[in-house]
């Protein structure tokens, strides 16, 4: 689903971070770019099994918007029974790199007594 742009720059865009936000807007879309670096070249139902909660359709929709951002590689192999893979493009792993102090931040936040 692509994001309609905000008035702002000449691409509708105001600075990086709402170019990002459209990539990785969603409750899943953050959670699916970590899955596949700590477990890359997963196939749909390992990626859901490592996602609990996230439904078949959610997943399936994710990965083709993820897939059309160039940030999801799926790779088809001709085999019976079809496989079907997924992993992270070299942009993939540039975004989860740049998520990576967003993480450390929310595991401090987690782990810092409440006030």
């Amino acid at each position: 689903m692509a994001t309609v742009n905000r008035p702002g720059g000449a691409d509708g865009h105001v600075c990086g971070i709402d170019t990002a936000m459209e990539v990785i807007g969603g409750k899943w879309k953050v959670l699916i770019l970590w899955a596949l670096h700590q477990h890359p070249g997963r196939r749909f139902g390992e990626l859901r099994r490592l996602l609990p909660g996230v439904t078949e359709k959610v997943l399936a929709s994710h990965l083709r918007e993820m897939e059309a951002d160039g940030v999801v590689r799926r790779v088809s192999y001709d085999e019976v029974p079809p496989r079907v893979e997924y992993s992270l493009t070299e942009d993939g792993v540039r975004l989860n790199d740049a998520l990576q102090p967003l993480a450390d931040w929310g595991r401090e936040r987690a782990a810092a007594p409440s006030t």
